[in-house]
C-alpha cells in the first residue's frame, strides 16, 4: 500500500475512534466516556452496544458470542413464516417470522449504519437491519438510536421506521424493547415479582431453566419495570423501561467465567405487545444502569414518578392495545382507533399495568359502538387480570350494555362494584360485542380508570 494511502487510512480510523470527530465514521467503534462509566457501540453492526463498562476498568459486560446478542433493537410482526421472494428462514428460527434485528443475520451478515454522529456527550445512530432468521435479508425499514450517559446511566431512545411493500396489517406480537445480553459473571437474574412496588420489598432471582431441549427463557411480571443481570457479588446491569411490566429473561450456559465472545448469556427484555404497521414510526425509551443491586434499585425509586390510574388516549397512537379478530385504519392513528371486527370473536386486549382497585372505581370508554346489523344488542364485557391470578376470566368480569341513543359517547362502567374487582389489577380486555359479526366496529377514543 502507498504510503498516503497507509496516512489517509490510519486518519479514518482515528476519527472512527475519535468522540468528537467520528460524524463521518460508519465503521469500527463509537465512544462515550463520563468519568463513571464507558460505553461503545459497534458501527460494523447497525451501532449496537457492544461495550459497557466502569471508566477506567476495562471488564466490559455486554456479550457478542454472534449478532443476536448485544444490547440491540429487535422487532417482530407476520407473515410467520416469512419468506420473501421465497427466501427460505433458517429451520430453527422459522418460527420467528418477520424479525429485523440491529445487528445482523443468524449467517454472520451484518447491518448497515448509514448515519453516525458523535459529539462527545451523545451519539446517534441509523441503520438498515438485517432480519435474523434469513441469510443477507435486509429489512424494508430503518432503525435510529440516542444514546446518553448520565451518572452510572445509559439513556437510550430507540426508533424503526417501517417502510414494507407488505401493507398487511399483521397481530400485534411481543417486541424485545431492547434485547440485552451479558457475560457469565453476570448470571444472577434478579427483579420484583411482589405486588407492593417501591416498598423496598425482597427481590426473587429468576431460576435458571434447562436449555437441554433447546432454549427456554422464563416470563414474569416485573411490578417495578425493571430487571438487573449481577455477578456473585451483587454487581452488573440493570434493564429499566419504565411502564413496561411484562419480561422475560433468564441464563444461558455455564455461569462464572466467560467474556464477550464465550456461549454463556444472561438475557433480558421488556416486552410490549404491539402491532408494527407498514409505515410505522414507533419510538421507545430505556435505561441502562451499571451499578450494585442496590444501588440499580435506589435509582429507579427515586426516578419513578407516583403510579397513577391508567388513562389511554389514543389521539397518536395505540398505547400498546391489540386486537384479536379485528383490524383498524393503521398507521398513523387520527384522533381515535377505527376499529372493526373481522368476525366472531373481537378483542381489544391493553398492557400490562398495575393498580390497586377501589369499590369506588368508574371505567370511562370515550367511544362510538355500531352493529352492521343494528337489531343486533350491542351488549360488551370487560374483563381485568389480578397478580393474584394474572389471566382473564369471567369472573374477573362485567357485562355492560351500550345504549341506543346516539347522545354522548362516554360510557361510564361502574366496574369497582364488580365482585372480583379487588386487590392488584395488572390489565384490561373490552370485548365490544359479546357475539361479534363482521363489520361490527368501535371509534375508540379513550379508556380512563378514576
Amino acid at each position: 500500500m502507498h504510503m498516503k494511502s497507509i496516512i489517509k487510512l490510519a486518519i479514518v480510523m482515528l476519527l472512527c475512534h475519535t468522540v468528537h470527530n467520528a460524524n463521518a465514521c460508519t465503521t469500527g467503534m463509537s465512544w462515550l466516556d463520563n468519568g463513571q462509566i464507558k460505553l461503545g457501540a459497534n458501527l460494523q453492526i447497525g451501532g449496537a452496544i457492544t461495550y459497557i463498562a466502569e471508566s477506567g476498568d476495562g471488564i466490559n459486560v455486554i456479550n457478542s458470542h454472534d449478532w443476536g446478542r448485544q444490547v440491540q433493537m429487535s422487532f417482530y410482526s407476520g407473515p410467520n413464516p416469512f419468506e420473501p421472494n421465497g427466501k427460505q428462514p433458517r429451520d430453527d428460527w422459522k418460527f420467528l417470522g418477520w424479525n429485523p434485528i440491529q445487528s445482523g443475520d443468524c449467517y454472520g451478515n451484518q447491518s448497515k449504519v448509514i448515519e453516525h454522529k458523535n459529539d462527545g456527550k451523545s451519539i446517534y445512530l441509523k441503520c438498515i437491519p438485517m432480519h435474523w432468521p434469513l441469510e443477507n435479508q435486509p429489512g424494508e425499514c430503518t432503525f435510529e438510536c440516542w444514546y446518553t450517559l448520565q451518572g452510572r446511566t445509559v439513556q437510550v431512545r430507540s426508533r424503526i421506521n417501517n417502510k414494507r411493500s407488505d401493507k398487511t396489517q399483521y397481530t400485534g406480537r411481543s417486541q424485545e424493547l431492547p434485547a440485552v445480553y451479558t457475560n457469565a459473571p453476570y448470571h444472577k437474574l434478579m427483579t420484583y415479582t411482589g405486588d407492593q412496588p417501591y416498598t423496598d420489598g425482597a427481590l426473587k432471582e429468576i431460576p435458571k431453566q434447562d436449555h437441554t431441549n433447546g432454549i427456554r427463557w422464563e416470563h414474569w411480571f416485573a411490578a417495578e419495570n425493571w430487571a438487573a443481570l449481577v455477578n456473585d457479588d451483587d454487581w452488573g446491569l440493570g434493564v429499566w423501561h419504565p411502564g413496561v411490566y411484562s419480561f422475560i429473561g433468564g441464563f444461558y450456559g455455564q455461569p462464572g467465567k466467560g467474556g464477550p465472545k464465550d456461549a454463556p448469556t444472561g438475557y433480558i427484555a421488556p416486552l410490549h405487545q404491539d402491532i408494527l404497521d407498514h409505515n410505522i414510526q414507533y419510538d421507545y425509551h430505556y435505561v441502562l444502569i451499571l451499578d450494585s443491586l442496590q444501588n440499580i434499585r435506589k435509582h429507579i425509586y427515586k426516578n419513578t414518578p407516583s403510579l397513577t390510574l391508567p388513562e389511554y388516549m389514543f389521539q397518536k397512537d395505540r398505547q400498546h392495545w391489540v386486537y384479536q379478530n379485528a383490524q383498524d385504519e393503521g398507521w398513523p392513528i387520527k384522533n381515535q382507533l377505527n376499529i372493526t371486527a373481522d368476525g366472531a370473536g373481537m378483542q381489544l386486549t391493553g398492557p400490562s399495568s398495575f393498580w390497586k382497585a377501589d369499590k369506588n372505581h368508574k371505567l370511562i370508554i370515550d367511544a362510538e359502538i355500531k352493529a352492521a346489523d343494528e337489531k343486533n344488542q350491542s351488549t360488551g364485557r370487560i374483563y381485568w387480570k389480578t397478580s393474584a391470578d394474572n389471566k382473564f376470566s369471567a369472573s374477573n368480569s362485567i357485562s355492560y350494555q351500550w345504549p341506543k341513543d346516539k347522545g354522548s359517547n362516554k360510557h361510564i362502567i361502574d366496574i369497582g362494584q364488580a365482585p372480583g374487582y379487588q386487590g392488584n389489577i395488572t390489565g384490561l380486555r373490552i370485548d365490544p360485542f359479546v357475539n361479534s359479526n363482521k363489520g361490527d366496529s368501535i371509534k375508540l377514543k379513550s379508556i380512563i380508570i378514576r
